[in-house]
């Protein structure tokens, strides 16, 4: 028999046990409400993981409308100092008046492959694409009352011809949504056209992978977030100095960072993303995606230090996947974003997310000027 043929988690934990000859004594414990996962959101499920959970705040953020807001920031992760570095950048914010934030739904992607016969095929694809949006659209939104198709981006290279739909999904991260979607797409270009798909994503999309063409196109939500850090403030709760900031971000973020050809000129978006993505039930695959961007930093009247974070490429939403379990759907509302609210909740979550980053990386930046990464690491993480 195999593990599909028991029916229930019980079952698969007794038998992984005596497979492996391992007691299960801390996969076996988790809410009762978590059950349902092994319905939607987990295969072959046997129980459950811990991550510990931490708070960091208070977060206070502005959005473009001027309205000052404060968040508690929900962080799972097992990596020591980074939970208190998070909330010494948010005292640092929150001591210069707050960030401010700004963010463009920019949508999910899918990016089928065709398979043309030679380059007049392809330029007679490319034609229709580029002039039957509208036909296509009717034919993507069937599929979902939650969905648009925004626009597409097409693209031949030999006998493929890729196309990027773009698609807005509310306030789902939506790509079981858009893929649906681009399946009746592909199925009526097929028919329309005769042009057969290869694949229903050719990596044109560009899907859990960090990229220049998300990097310069975008997905999911692009997020601006910003602020100026007094003098006194760096001295205060930073210990260093504006100039001592500035002189790692430019060796560290630019020169380092091209030298090493990096797609991410920042000091640690992904760090503070996959906390975040992980607390809250977000699809952890995009967390490559939410690695890229560009970390800036500029010294105002020689003394205090502005910085901003720009994030093309988050990839998240307030309802769906996993976003409804139990432990995720208290820290969706630990932030008040939790559900469906036209696409309003999902995007405060991206500029939650930005603000976090920018936290994180005034944070760190701060300890490599001050020398405190090692020592700080070696208090926090070491027990």
């Amino acid at each position: 028999m195999s593990l599909r043929d028991y029916k229930t988690i019980g079952e698969r934990r007794k038998l992984m046990e005596k497979i492996t000859k391992v007691s299960f004594r801390s996969i076996g414990i988790y809410p009762n409400e978590l059950e349902k996962a092994s319905l939607r959101n987990c295969e072959n499920m046997i129980g459950a993981t811990s991550v510990p959970l931490g708070i960091a705040g208070p977060l206070k953020l502005r959005t473009q409308n001027q309205e000052l807001r404060t968040y508690y920031l929900p962080l799972a992760t097992t990596e020591g100092a980074l939970i208190a570095s998070i909330n010494r950048g948010c005292k640092a914010i929150a001591e210069s008046g707050g960030a401010t934030v700004d963010s463009h739904r920019v949508g999910a992607t899918r990016g089928p492959v065709f398979r043309v016969k030679d380059l007049q095929e392809s330029n007679k694809l490319y034609t229709y694409l580029s002039t039957h949006l509208e036909e296509l659209k009717k034919v993507a939104e069937k599929t979902s009352h939650h969905l648009k198709l925004i626009k597409l981006l097409t693209r031949g290279v030999g006998k493929y011809r890729f196309v990027r739909f773009v698609f807005d999904t509310d306030d789902a991260m939506g790509m079981n949504m858009v893929t649906i979607a681009t399946e009746a797409l592909v199925k009526f270009i097929e028919k329309k056209m005769g042009v057969p798909c290869l694949s229903i994503a050719g990596n044109f999309d560009i899907d859990k992978k960090p990229s220049w063409l998300n990097a310069i196109e975008n997905r999911g939500i692009k997020v601006w977030a910003e602020t100026t850090l007094s003098s006194k403030v760096i001295s205060t709760v930073l210990k260093t100095s504006s100039k001592g900031i500035y002189e790692v971000w430019l060796a560290k973020c630019m020169i380092g960072s091209a030298l090493a050809g990096s797609l991410g000129f920042n000091a640690q978006y992904a760090n503070v993303v996959a906390a975040i993505f992980l607390a809250t039930g977000q699809d952890l695959g995009h967390v490559g995606e939410g690695s890229i961007g560009i970390t800036t930093t500029e010294i105002v009247e020689g003394k205090d230090l502005y910085i901003n974070v720009c994030m093309p490429d988050l990839m998240v939403g307030t309802v769906g996947g996993g976003t409804g379990l139990p432990t995720q759907k208290e820290s969706l509302e630990i932030l008040g974003v939790l559900g469906g609210n036209e696409g309003k909740n999902a995007q405060m979550f991206a500029e939650i997310i930005g603000a976090a980053v920018l936290a994180g990386e005034i944070s760190l930046l701060a300890s490599l000027a001050e020398g405190s990464l090692a020592s700080a690491h070696q208090k926090l993480a070491r027990g």
